[in-house]
């Protein structure tokens, strides 16, 4: 039997339920990327997430070498419009 119909895993949404109340990793539009708990989604993929950690790289076009900064920041909790949203990767399992 294959294994994603066995975990019960038919259609895309399947696998973001199965992710609830668990750390999810998230790209965005704009070079940024989240990892939180992932608490309520919908069809359109807008995302609450809690205890959020904000990765943002800036690409520096002014340097010879085009230096990318990273920032991080911090956010308790965090809506995420879903028109956004590139990609959510849950989380691993083995």
């Amino acid at each position: 039997m294959d294994p994603a119909v066995a975990s019960g895993i038919q259609e895309p949404f399947d696998l973001i339920r199965l992710s609830l109340s668990e750390r999810v990793f998230v790209k965005l539009r704009g070079d940024r990327e989240l990892t939180g708990i992932l608490h309520a989604y919908d069809g359109h993929m807008n995302l609450i997430l809690s205890d959020v950690e904000e990765t943002i790289m800036i690409v520096d076009t002014d340097s010879p070498d085009q230096t990318i900064n990273v920032a991080k920041r911090k956010s308790e909790m965090l809506f995420v419009r879903g028109d956004g949203v590139i990609l959510v990767s849950p989380p691993s399992r083995s």
